[in-house]
């Protein structure tokens, strides 16, 4: 096939980084069930060696996925935290690093809980505001951690902003776009020096698998990144790659449609007399509107709302949902509801919980692909059971 970046984004999600097998003709990439390759003599191999270090099915999601975000090189991991944490294994002890203030739990946990007991400090603030994030920089700051949007709060980050900022000091500027996926929005056209990707969510797309990603343009950068990806070892099997292969190839077509039932649901919230707050950057009442439609190809498929509602109150609403699963995680074609104080962000402690907008009545929901019409009435039934 002619060099699939010159193809548009839908086209490349089914055939970038993969060709028909050469041997047998398979369309699809093969599943590489192997832990070690032939050698032709002692270190003269045929392009692998040992799958940690290298795999032929991986390869082709590692090329995929660089495709999609517009970058050169792309690097496949167990996990998201084993991709985040990778971006770690880049700073020593004493540096600073810059985070949103509403981080996902899980990051937040493996910053205060993991990497600050190896003298690596953390300042989160408020990303939404480029002066707050400037006035934060410090001599030892080298990583800018941005997510946008955020989780669970779906603020909007300014992406070019805050590469500039990381520029300015020397620094590295990282964006986790899981919620977004390079359907939506490419930081490394905004100058972003990393993004990093939760494969479990939208990219994979079933709630079938579990991985991470991490792509750059930047050759040496990717070097060290491939160096603690082999060393540290948290490197996906083969048919977790088939399987995030197999969600890219939909991928367009699934977020048009997360898309269209968010926009939907996060109106008819916005309209609704049990719901206090609506979070969601499509809203022309969202503080970051306009900037999300900038620098958005659309907004997404997740929506937050606030209950005037006790902890309690909020966790038999999520309990009483039919067609929304209760449920961590996100991005699958099936809707998932949960309720972030208890579930997602339990690590964060309550008095930084609160402090970052994580009320006890908050309440996340990842919007799936079903009749947008069923989802409304499963949410209405559970308000009316739960709120009486």
């Amino acid at each position: 096939m002619t060099d699939s970046d010159d193809f548009r984004f839908e086209t490349r999600s089914i055939h970038s980084g993969q060709e028909p097998d050469e041997k047998t003709g398979a369309l699809m990439t093969p599943i590489y069930a192997n832990s070690t390759y032939v050698q032709d003599g002692p270190g003269d191999h045929r392009g692998y060696e040992y799958s940690r270090t290298g795999n032929p099915t991986r390869t082709d999601l590692e090329d995929n996925l660089a495709s999609l975000e517009g970058g050169e090189y792309g690097r496949a991991f167990s996990s998201g935290m084993g991709a985040i944490n990778t971006v770690l294994n880049l700073l020593s002890s004493g540096d600073h690093v810059i985070a949103s203030e509403d981080v996902y739990g899980g990051t937040h946990r493996i910053f205060t809980q993991v990497y600050a007991d190896y003298d690596v400090e953390f300042s989160f603030v408020d990303m939404t505001d480029p002066d707050e994030v400037a006035d934060a920089v410090r001599e030892n700051t080298e990583l800018l951690w941005v997510e946008t949007p955020t989780n669970p709060l779906l603020n909007v980050v300014d992406i070019a902003a805050m590469a500039d900022i990381a520029a300015d000091a020397d620094a590295l500027c990282a964006v986790d776009n899981t919620f977004a996926t390079p359907y939506l929005q490419r930081p490394l056209e905004l100058g972003a020096d990393i993004v990093s990707h939760s494969l479990t969510k939208y990219l994979g797309g079933h709630s079938d698998v579990v991985g991470g990603a991490l792509i750059t343009d930047d050759a040496e950068l990717d070097e060290q990144i491939g160096f603690y990806q082999n060393s540290v070892g948290a490197t996906p099997g083969p048919h977790d790659c088939f399987l995030v292969l197999r969600g890219t190839k939909t991928l367009g077509v699934r977020m048009d449609r997360h898309c269209d039932n968010a926009r939907d649901i996060a109106h008819w919230l916005d309209d609704h007399d049990a719901v206090d707050t609506v979070y969601y950057p499509g809203l022309e009442s969202h503080p970051n509107h306009e900037l999300a439609a900038e620098q958005m190809n659309d907004f997404g498929g997740m929506v937050s709302f606030e209950l005037d509602a006790s902890l309690e109150e909020a966790a038999d609403v999520v309990s009483e949902t039919e067609v929304f699963t209760l449920a961590e995680s996100l991005g699958g074609v099936e809707s998932l509801i949960e309720q972030p104080a208890t579930m997602t962000h339990a690590a964060i402690p309550k008095e930084e919980r609160l402090a970052a907008g994580l009320t006890d009545g908050l309440i996340r929901a990842s919007i799936g692909i079903e009749h947008v019409d069923d989802l409304k009435a499963d949410l209405q039934q559970a308000f009316d059971a739960a709120l009486k």
